[in-house]
């Protein structure tokens, strides 16, 4: 970890991005919004650049970020790339709100962008205004960091800014700012653009550009794209096999929103499971449920074929045996999914190790749970499971309507448990709540964190919830009142592509 001791003036940006051909970006400079204010500020984000928390203090900071001065040694730009949205593909799409101040190598050599979303029309906002608005800002902040606690590879956010700078989407609103950082932003689709433009001789710089500053140890292989591919292909699969097992629907998985490194990226109408339903739904654009929880990890793999197409041309000389190879890579994919999955789902019921049958006895109680157990909660509470008296876990049966199946697989659960050897039940209970969160960002807590800035200009609850999804797994008694079921008017929340 970078010492915190460096001033926004110290910063040191290496922009190697800025580096490769003109065709990968476009030169923007942010829009300063009016009246810019500091909403929140991450000092652990801020950490991993070596940015002194300090700083934040400063009159000028918000200045920094909102384009009113420059940060010293940044290049900001726009970076271009394309994508398959809702299945189809989209030639040219690009950074059209956010714009990449620039790249801070830290002192451990690492390099992180440092990007603001929201800064104003770039070369690809199409007919967009390139804003992003105070509502979707405090949603990718307050996840982001939520998903960093929960121990999920994500992009990070080093702070988040206000501003009294009207913004149109479904009705007049604020604008906003997340400085959110990434050790690359890269995503499938950058790859996708060369390939689909007809210029593939961009794909090589592209790939080296990501193996030799973030995945160095693929230099060594024979053939560095295929194994970037499958470095993909297993990132991927681990990661939806992670949002599947804390309830989390990313809501708009484009491929322009698949990270190359395995990162959590794009933080739109996202949502977690209450009640556990395979089908959810988080995208209120999403009328055919593309989307849908039970898909993601389908979709995944159609984003990886996306990116496979696209990297032919590094992977042999050959069309065929290029193909071939990107087959057998993307036959990796379903394997190392199960094996996650089966995994998540072993720690989560506090199994030592997959045997046989227990995927069996995960997908029967999913199907108990289906339209009856609230999953975050069921789960938290599965900690204190008393195997010798399966039928009197009480807490538990009377989160279902149905509460004989819910029997039917007690007994069975606690025949499982019972064959467990060396795992006394409080061993277990510590074990599972480090796997099962207690607090997860519900839609119905951001919303009331966002009516509350909205309203009154009232942040206190955006920075409670910021201090409480840092560490999801510990009991912290004291907000016992964010663990409960959600009322009932967090089913009338919609969220879309514009939130």
């Amino acid at each position: 970890m970078n010492a915190q001791n460096d001033s926004l003036e110290a910063l040191v940006f290496d922009n190697v991005y800025r580096r490769l051909p003109a065709e990968f970006f476009d030169l923007s400079e942010s829009d300063p919004l009016r009246d810019a204010h500091l909403i929140s500020f991450n000092a652990d984000a801020a950490s991993l650049i070596g940015l002194c928390p300090s700083e934040a203090e400063r009159d000028d900071f918000v200045d920094h970020f909102n384009g009113l001065k420059s940060l010293v040694g940044s290049e900001p730009l726009a970076m271009c790339y394309s994508g398959h949205q809702f299945g189809a593909y989209v030639p040219r799409l690009g950074d059209g709100r956010a714009i990449l101040l620039g790249q801070v190598r830290n002192a451990n050599n690492q390099l992180w962008d440092v990007q603001v979303k929201g800064g104003g029309v770039t070369k690809y906002s199409r007919q967009g205004d390139g804003r992003a608005v105070l509502r979707s800002s405090i949603r990718e902040y307050l996840c982001s960091e939520a998903m960093h606690g929960l121990g999920i590879p994500t992009t990070r956010a080093l702070c988040l800014i206000g501003s009294r700078e009207p913004v149109l989407r479904e009705q007049m609103e604020a604008g906003a700012l997340v400085v959110r950082m990434a050790q690359s932003h890269v995503r499938f689709g950058s790859f996708e653009y060369f390939y689909h433009s007809d210029q593939a001789h961009y794909l090589k710089p592209l790939a080296d550009y990501v193996i030799s500053h973030f995945l160095p140890e693929l230099a060594e292989s024979s053939n560095p794209y295929l194994t970037l591919l499958r470095h993909a292909v297993a990132v991927t699969a681990k990661l939806i096999a992670q949002w599947q097992g804390v309830g989390f629907a990313h809501g708009v998985m484009n491929s322009d929103n698949m990270s190359i490194l395995g990162l959590t990226l794009d933080y739109g109408p996202f949502g977690f499971l209450d009640t556990y339903q395979a089908g959810f739904i988080c995208n209120h654009s999403d009328h055919q449920g593309r989307y849908a929880f039970n898909q993601q990890p389908t979709i995944g793999m159609f984003n990886l074929s996306c990116l496979a197409t696209a990297l032919l041309p590094l992977l042999a000389d050959n069309k065929e045996a290029a193909m071939e190879q990107a087959r057998d890579a993307l036959k990796e994919y379903w394997p190392l999914f199960k094996q996650a999955y089966g995994q998540v789902a072993c720690d989560k019921l506090g199994l030592f190790e997959v045997k046989e049958g227990d995927l069996t006895l995960w997908s029967e109680l999913l199907t108990t749970m289906q339209d009856e157990a609230d999953f975050t909660l069921f789960f938290r509470q599965l900690s204190g499971f008393d195997e010798r008296q399966p039928r009197q876990n009480h807490a538990l049966r009377d989160m279902f309507i149905q509460r004989e199946a819910f029997d039917a697989w007690a007994e069975k659960y606690a025949a499982r448990l019972q064959g467990q050897e060396g795992d006394g039940g409080a061993e277990r209970g510590v074990r599972m709540n480090k796997v099962n969160p207690k607090y997860i960002l519900r839609n119905y807590l951001a919303e009331q964190a966002i009516r509350k800035a909205q309203d009154n200009g009232d942040y206190s609850e955006v920075e409670r919830l910021y201090q409480l999804l840092r560490n999801p797994y510990d009991e912290q008694p004291e907000m016992s009142d964010y663990s409960v079921l959600p009322p009932e008017w967090a089913q009338q929340i919609s969220v879309s592509c514009s939130s």
